[in-house]
């Protein structure tokens, strides 16, 4: 069953409403974990909170100390914090359920090409014209999204490259000699879509995979269990590569910081 997203046009821009709530929902969730954790800090009865967040800390931590010195690198806990938070909260928001609602007429939700296409299948089956709209989606499973982070976290690097490290930052770019000039231009344009094409990809797939299964009925139950446990496990390791490369292009540019 094809499925079309809420669309509204503003000031000559399309927004997907479903991914633009799911983007909220997901920052709503990730400020409350944050919230809950750090509220009534306790050195001998920590909270199961507040030892998850410590846990989370560590863990990214040592993701900062596998691509650089950590006392270099403690700057950048925030942002892996945030980023893997965020990440492993909007993997997660397609997995439970798919909220989709039907249309039978014309709605300011749906683009006027896209329904004069559907009414022309309809018309040519002898169907009335209907569309199914979904809602409720992961906001990663959107290329938008993971362009957008891949995007702030190049733009950050660089601009921590030239404000931290500014000579070796430009001379980088012709090394080890002038002519692999273009080749690092190359590299730095495909940093972004490293990032965000390979999120994009595997989030994208997972939904599409369990909208296959729950096409099946009631004999692709056993499968969707199994498939949402595999899609948990998949929305974790992504959010971890994804801060894992973040640091990984954050060393490359401040490598020569403390020399």
């Amino acid at each position: 069953m094809d499925h079309i997203s809420p669309i509204i046009e503003i000031g000559g821009f399309r927004l997907d409403l479903a991914i633009v709530s799911m983007i909220v929902l997901s920052s709503i969730i990730v400020f409350i974990l944050a919230r809950l954790a750090v509220r009534n800090l306790s050195m001998d009865k920590p909270s199961a909170m507040q030892n998850f967040m410590e846990w989370t800390v560590e863990f990214v931590e040592n993701i900062i100390g596998t691509s650089m010195k950590l006392e270099i690198g403690r700057r950048f806990l925030t942002l892996g914090m945030t980023l893997i938070m965020f990440i492993f909260v909007a993997n997660l928001l397609g997995i439970p359920l798919q909220f989709v609602t039907e249309l039978h007429e014309d709605t300011i939700f749906i683009q006027d090409e896209t329904w004069n296409d559907v009414a022309t299948k309809a018309e040519s089956k002898g169907e009335e014209p209907h569309v199914h709209v979904a809602w409720f989606k992961s906001p990663t499973a959107n290329a938008a999204t993971t362009m957008g982070l891949a995007l702030m976290v190049v733009f950050l690097t660089h601009y921590q490259g030239m404000r931290k490290n500014t000579r070796h930052y430009w001379k980088h770019y012709i090394e080890p000699y002038p002519a692999f000039l273009p080749l690092n231009l190359i590299k730095e344009v495909s940093k972004p879509l490293s990032l965000g094409l390979r999120l994009f990809g595997n989030i994208f797939a997972g939904e599409v995979m369990i909208g296959v299964i729950l096409g099946l009925g009631i004999i692709g139950i056993p499968a969707l269990v199994v498939w949402q446990g595999f899609s948990l496990f998949i929305g974790a390791i992504q959010s971890f590569v994804f801060v894992m490369l973040t640091m990984v292009y954050m060393s490359q540019t401040i490598v020569h910081e403390d020399h």
